[in-house]
């Protein structure tokens, strides 16, 4: 086969769309996890109420969803894709062994 043949099926996605690939499904299932577990971590440990839980998790979201437009703007504006990225998944790495370290409902608003 050629050097230049383009390469077929698995082969045919670049390394960087795997890396990312990789990187965004680990962080969707560390996120699945902490989101399954934090109200009970809340509810029990914490003794929050559930109404207390729910302005957390819906202040949570609302940060969640500001930030990605934030974000999106900001990259279309740099013209780059790959800083805004890196800034956001270096974030949530950080902020996840956090969550356990939490002594009130303050540190986890």
């Amino acid at each position: 086969m050629s050097e230049n043949a383009p390469r077929s099926g698995w082969h045919a996605v670049p390394r960087g769309v795997w890396t990312l690939g990789i990187v965004s499904m680990l962080m969707d299932v560390s996120s699945e996890m902490i989101h399954a577990l934090l109200p009970v971590y809340m509810l029990n440990v914490l003794g929050l109420s559930g109404l207390t839980i729910g302005l957390i998790e819906g202040a949570g979201e609302a940060t969640a969803s500001l930030t990605r437009i934030a974000s999106g703007v900001l990259s279309d504006r740099l013209g780059r894709r790959k800083l805004p990225a890196a800034i956001g998944y270096g974030l949530a790495a950080c902020s996840k062994p956090i969550f356990p370290l939490a002594g009130s409902a303050g540190w986890l608003a």
